[in-house]
């Protein structure tokens, strides 16, 4: 079926009670992860990891991807009204947004802030539906070689723009990959790593390392400090409306900052956070209002807000084609996929194509149902953050232990939860960062997988993985990002400096 057929289809599915359901409780549930500072789309989408586990697999992705957009709004709209971003990919809307609110004029900040979204959101959905088919086809004609670059190439390059330096994104990704070594190999069937404990047969469950690394490690860092609260403002129903003039100038940056982010949203990285400070970036550089930025311009929030929203749908496109998680959270969504049985890649249009379609067209519902639920339901959401830590801290704690137990009913599960909190805590205050460490686990069997594949089919002849141009020309993409800034930056220093030592010699003569 063509993609407007697929599309029918999906729709077609996804208008049932239990799969409407599902993005309405993933949307409402990502709204109110989002707004709670600190627990962002990972954590959320960790703590309901489980209890997908137990729906029917359309119904539990379904639930996740709503958990994931639904943490993207509410995250903003604590940038807005408290200077507080929910999660990264908000921080660059708080600059503007709350400069907004300190004019009175959170409303239109949030209304701004909102539809951006939601035309971000659709239009990236409107694009997915288009590439993904087309990449999925592409992608049969991948073998082990390719694979093996996609899955490394972007392994690596995820790790080195994740961090701030490269030990502080390739170290969690090893500490990742090694994790996922442990358990029984899937070709010999040894035990590796397993140190006696049976229930480590099957490697180390990805629901108490993904919640320990962010729940437990954030609720660490509230308790040693306590004063992260702002005071909360509240928006009344009326004062919502932006003006004639704000819907007029927010027009372009949502086109801009749409198609900016579906397009980060395709590569490997943070491309949310990455995404929403490039839109920053691009409006100060073609704004006709680029001297207001800064001062509470609309420009600022509706760009980056609708880029960041972008980048989060786009970032369907590989993992439903090629089953490649270019984030932590989709990390959680392949995991959830293997769990229920579904096998991630260009076939899953092919083999099922039930989620497949069900699963993009509830991101037409779920965008539908966020904006419903953020505009005139702003004060239930804000009376979140009124909700004393004293009482929110333990209840989440009690969840995050019920989900990593209830995975395997397994108290090991637990310890691991408790160890990787610890981890967790002590990564974060060396401002390493986790999402490779995420992905690096998810990841590290099929990049074995398919190396042994290689190996296999090549009879042991290591050049079979630089035999296909497609491989060859994924390695070197991926060498350009790791290594073509600092590159840069030593041969401009050079260039630089031979001009200022010739300068300086015809000066002398």
């Amino acid at each position: 079926m063509n993609p407007v057929e697929g599309l029918l289809y999906g729709l077609e599915l996804v208008f049932t009670a239990e799969l409407l359901v599902a993005a309405f409780v993933g949307a409402a549930a990502g709204t109110a992860i989002g707004v709670l500072p600190g627990l962002g789309p990972v954590a959320g989408a960790a703590l309901i990891l489980p209890l997908t586990f137990t729906l029917p697999p359309a119904a539990g992705l379904i639930m996740i991807a709503g958990v994931y957009a639904g943490s993207m709004y509410g995250g903003s709209t604590t940038s807005v009204l408290m200077n507080m971003p929910g999660e990264s990919a908000s921080v660059v809307t708080a600059i503007d947004g709350y400069e907004m609110t300190r004019q009175g004029r959170a409303g239109p900040a949030l209304s701004i802030m909102a539809v951006g979204s939601f035309i971000a959101g659709t239009i990236a959905i409107v694009l997915v539906t288009l590439v993904s088919p087309l990449v999925a086809r592409f992608a049969l004609l991948f073998g082990p070689a390719e694979y093996l670059a996609l899955t490394g190439g972007g392994l690596l390059v995820l790790a080195r723009v994740a961090g701030g330096s490269p030990a502080s994104g390739y170290f969690p990704m090893v500490l990742g990959i090694m994790i996922g070594t442990v358990g029984v190999e899937q070709i010999t069937g040894v035990f590796r790593f397993t140190f006696g404990f049976q229930e480590l047969a099957l490697g180390f469950s990805l629901v108490p390392v993904a919640v320990g690394l962010y729940g437990l490690a954030e609720i660490l860092m509230i308790v040693e400090d306590p004063d992260r609260a702002a005071k909360v403002r509240s928006v009344r129903l009326r004062e919502l409306m932006p003006s004639r003039e704000d819907w007029r100038r927010a027009w372009a940056p949502w086109a801009r900052g749409s198609a900016l982010g579906f397009f980060f949203g395709l590569l490997p990285g943070p491309s949310a956070t990455l995404s929403s400070f490039s839109s920053y970036r691009l409006e100060k550089a073609v704004s006709k209002h680029r001297d207001e930025l800064g001062t509470g311009a609309v420009e600022g929030v509706a760009g980056p807000e609708a880029a960041n929203n972008g980048a989060a749908v786009g970032s369907l496109v590989p993992l439903l084609s090629l089953g490649l998680p270019f984030s932590a959270t989709f990390a959680l969504m392949l995991a959830a996929m293997v769990v229920q049985g579904i096998q991630p890649g260009p076939l899953l249009i092919e083999q099922r194509p039930d989620i497949f379609w069900s699963l993009i067209a509830s991101m037409y519902v779920a965008n539908v149902m966020l904006l419903v639920l953020n505009l005139p339901l702003v004060g239930v959401w804000v009376s979140l953050l009124r909700i004393p830590k004293s009482m929110l801290m333990p209840g989440i704690l009690v969840i995050a232990v019920l989900g990593a137990f209830s995975t395997r009913s397994s108290m090991l599960d637990v310890w691991v939860l408790v160890v990787m909190g610890a981890v967790g805590y002590l990564l974060r205050k060396l401002d390493f960062a986790m999402a490779s460490l995420i992905v690096g686990l998810v990841l590290g069997p099929f990049i074995e997988k398919h190396f042994r594949e290689g190996m296999f089919l090549s009879r042991g002849d290591l050049g079979y993985f630089l035999d296909s141009p497609i491989a060859i020309a994924i390695w070197a993409l991926a060498l350009v990002v790791m290594f073509g800034g600092g590159l840069w930056r030593l041969v401009r220093r050079r260039l630089i400096g031979a001009e200022a030592e010739k300068v300086k010699l015809e000066v002398e003569d």
